[in-house]
């Protein structure tokens, strides 16, 4: 009797069927995943929402640090947590009751005048400003020594030829300053265009400890790993079920076993 030719078939997980590709432990970890990571990635916006406010700034108030049109975000604080330095959102009915962003070169207690050898002094010591353009004076018109009462800011903008800060109100009853319980947050980045986070005032430093930044990073990392998790879980099924496609070609290609 001659020999009988017979092809044999071995069932291969991950073929091209209709039920779930992959194995079970690999479905089960990208079900992990994919449930991490919306975790983490609505987690993080959440958390943003709540520590975080945005502005559009509207003038050029406060170039080369932030331009017209930028947007920025705030980082909601307490006005008794503001420091030298720092950038801040106010709204002073004084100033038109209006949103407005500018420095903090002063606070309560503090003297501040200028200029003395084309610098701002604050507490007799002149201050370095690298936020400034260059070349650009500290201000285009100086103006006499102001005591900045308790609980109040003495605000500039960075574009010192054009913005209406405190030195367009000394007049006022207040001498121009600001009370800290008009500002609403603290600017931490400029988002649009991506310029990043506000580099840190260190020409304020021997003044007293300057502010921290706030979470926008931990943040960000979060909704990247979210996002991450989410696409590699949610990319499993079709990966595996690729793969054992290619493993079932492979295995229709070999030759036929004979006996």
């Amino acid at each position: 009797m001659g020999g009988e030719s017979m092809t044999h078939t071995a069932p291969r997980s991950g073929g091209t069927g209709s039920g779930p590709v992959g194995s079970r432990t690999g479905q089960r970890l990208s079900g992990l995943a994919v449930a991490l990571g919306l975790v983490l990635f609505l987690g993080g916006f959440a958390w943003g929402a709540v520590v975080y406010l945005p502005y559009t700034v509207p003038t050029g108030s406060m170039t080369p640090t932030i331009d017209a049109g930028d947007r920025v975000l705030a980082q909601r604080v307490d006005g008794a947590d503001v420091r030298r330095g720092d950038v801040v959102v106010f709204k002073d009915a004084t100033w038109g009751n209006v949103p407005m962003v500018k420095r903090v070169v002063a606070v309560g207690g503090d003297t501040v005048s200028c200029c003395q050898d084309g610098k701002l002094k604050v507490n007799g010591k002149e201050i370095d400003e690298p936020y400034l353009a260059e070349d650009t004076p500290a201000e285009i018109t100086g103006f006499p020594t102001v005591t900045v009462p308790k609980g109040r800011l003495f605000l500039l903008g960075d574009e010192r030829g054009s913005s209406v800060d405190s030195t367009a109100h000394l007049t006022d009853a207040a001498s121009g300053t600001v009370s800290r319980g008009a500002v609403d947050a603290r600017v931490d980045a400029v988002v649009w265009p991506m310029n990043g986070m506000l580099a840190r005032p260190t020409g304020f430093e021997a003044l007293g400890a300057l502010s921290s930044p706030g979470p926008l990073r931990t943040i960000t990392a979060l909704v990247i790993a979210g996002a991450v998790l989410v696409l590699g879980g949610g990319a499993y099924g079709p990966v595996a079920k690729r793969t054992g496609a290619a493993r079932a070609r492979r295995a229709s290609a070999e030759p036929a076993g004979v006996r």
